[in-house]
């Protein structure tokens, strides 16, 4: 019975690699399906973007002529008779004016329009692309919940075939009361760790559930294995490929677009604005019968900038000043990325390279020592302790290999957001 119950752990253990092509069990969830659901769901993507079009429609009204000012007027009507006809400067008055910028300022307003709605576009490129990383950051934490729920699982199987038997060799006085005290000890912390395992992977569905607008307390199915590619790009392609594609490079390079815009407008602001009139005075025939003549008036008005010390020189200066603040606040932005950049294709290599490792080393390594130590239980030639720290140390190396190819994962998606680019398909 105890060779039947090891050549069968045997068996069990020499199935151990099979972990690292993947499980295939019941419902799964698609990436990038539940990319596109958010895409579509999610509320603060649906706001950006109707931002954006409150933006763009800004701009044919930035470069529209002020509303044209129509008046009716009563003129030197006299009060002790109130008659029109009695005195001939008397009349009523239809009259229109209408104020024209000087020419170029309403161009430079459209422009500046024109700019601030690629803001909102660009922040709105910004806010897709943070929630697609968000969404993968989400996806591939459940993803090595996932993977090591399953390892705590056909652990814990394990466990219990060993608890058995050492619970078998102890009674027939074969074994230690301590190997089936330390057996039954890492069992326990199996189950704790499922336990802790399951409420962390609440937590993050219900993370995932909110990106996605649903309904709270929606099950998430499980995950899908990330296919690891080799990256195959430095530090300058990766900042080139962000200089050339980060919408949140574009709102600021817009930012300063329309910065520089607005200077220019503060300049004309020197340029006086004008106003032109029509009235057209219509009067009633005096009661000696003289007069009746109707009056057409034009005007034609200036703004003067008289104040122009105070008021159109702090403009531009107001203006150059927020234009530095703009370019010093993007170089920061810039090297905020860059530095990023660096870390995270520092951490994407360095989980590639551990990745590899524990799939091509490690893990083989300890199978293989798993089932030496096995074989040589069977034979008295290894003690049980030895045996379930072999078996112990394999469980934590699996643990390991998930958690790496999760971070892999998740730096390559930080690695995407902040570079503006899909680099699988690039």
């Amino acid at each position: 019975m105890k060779k039947t119950r090891l050549l069968s752990l045997i068996l069990i253990f020499l199935a151990i690699p099979s972990l690292l092509t993947g499980q295939k069990a019941g419902s799964t969830e698609d990436l990038a399906r539940i990319i596109q659901e958010g895409l579509s769901n999610n509320p603060d993507l649906k706001a950006g973007f109707e931002n954006w079009q409150a933006d763009r429609a800004k701009i044919p009204q930035a470069g529209a002529l002020p509303d044209p000012q129509l008046s009716l007027n009563l003129l030197n009507l006299p009060v002790n008779s109130f008659a029109f006809d009695q005195e001939p400067m008397t009349g009523k008055q239809v009259a229109l004016m209408q104020m024209f910028p000087f020419p170029g300022k309403l161009g430079l307003r459209e422009d500046i329009a024109v700019a601030g709605a690629g803001i909102s576009q660009a922040k709105y490129q910004e806010l897709k692309n943070q929630l697609i990383k968000n969404i993968k950051l989400s996806y591939y934490d459940i993803f090595f919940i996932d993977k090591s729920l399953e390892t705590v699982e056909k652990n814990t199987g394990i466990l219990k075939d060993f608890t058995r038997i050492a619970e078998s060799r102890y009674s027939v006085g074969e074994g230690l009361q301590q190997d089936v005290l330390k057996a039954q000890v890492e069992l326990s912390k199996m189950e704790e760790r499922s336990v802790t395992l399951q409420q962390k992977r609440d937590a993050i569905a219900a993370r995932l559930n909110s990106l996605l607008n649903r309904p709270v307390g929606t099950p998430v199915g499980k995950t899908v294995e990330p296919v690891i590619d080799s990256l195959q790009y430095n530090l300058p392609q990766v900042k080139e490929m962000a200089d050339q594609n980060r919408p949140l490079f574009k709102a600021w390079q817009a930012m300063l677009q329309q910065s520089d815009k607005k200077i220019s407008l503060a300049k004309k602001g020197y340029l006086p604005d004008f106003r032109l009139g029509v009235a057209y005075t219509q009067r009633d025939r005096l009661q000696n019968g003289t007069g009746g003549m109707d009056f057409l008036s034009g005007l034609v008005t200036v703004d003067v900038p008289l104040y122009f010390w105070r008021k159109q020189n702090k403009n531009v200066e107001e203006s150059r000043y927020t234009h530095e603040m703009v370019q010093e606040s993007y170089r920061n932005v810039q090297n905020q990325v860059y530095s990023d950049l660096d870390k995270t294709l520092s951490d994407v290599t360095k989980n590639l390279h551990l990745i590899q490792l524990y799939e091509n080393g490690i893990i083989p390594q300890a199978t293989q020592s798993l089932n030496s130590a096995i074989a040589g239980y069977q034979t008295d030639k290894v003690d049980f302790l030895t045996l379930l720290n072999n078996e112990i140390s394999l469980f934590n190396f699996e643990l390991d290999y998930y958690r790496f190819l999760s971070d892999f994962s998740k730096e390559q998606a930080e690695l995407e957001a902040a570079t503006g680019v899909n680099l699988n398909q690039k």
